[in-house]
């Protein structure tokens, strides 16, 4: 099982994200590319909060490729275009994880790939072999 943790002496997480993960040895580990807010024909949607389910979701549907849930991530890394697309993120990601509370950065940037994707998730999950 992985361990979460915030320790003591380090301010609160500002949501639902924990401080730390171990992954205890032995386990396989699964590093998740950047997963866009894009359907499965690759057209992205203009609306950034459908962009950022699409995101949560492909990345589940990677993690079920390989027998994993989101219980299984260790990390997430979501990079967001855009202030304004905070809520959405947040709200997709919430609907998506649950309680699930990985090891977790979130970054605004000026622009993505291409300039219609405004959300890109990337993580990292763990297995027991």
């Amino acid at each position: 099982m992985l361990k979460r943790f915030n320790p003591e002496g380090v301010a609160a997480p500002l949501s639902n994200y924990s401080h730390g993960v171990v992954v205890p040895a032995g386990w396989r580990h699964l590093h998740v590319s950047g997963q866009i807010g894009a359907e499965a024909d690759g057209a992205a949607p203009g609306d950034p909060a459908r962009q950022a389910e699409l995101c949560f979701a492909n990345l589940l549907a990677v993690l079920a490729a390989e027998g994993m849930t989101a219980e299984n991530l260790v990390s997430v890394t979501t990079y967001v275009v855009g202030e304004e697309n905070l809520a959405a993120v947040r709200a997709a990601r919430a609907e998506t994880l649950g309680d699930v509370a990985p090891a977790s950065t979130l970054v605004f940037v000026p622009a993505l790939a291409s300039p219609a994707l405004k959300v890109e998730v990337q993580a990292v999950a763990a297995s027991v072999v």
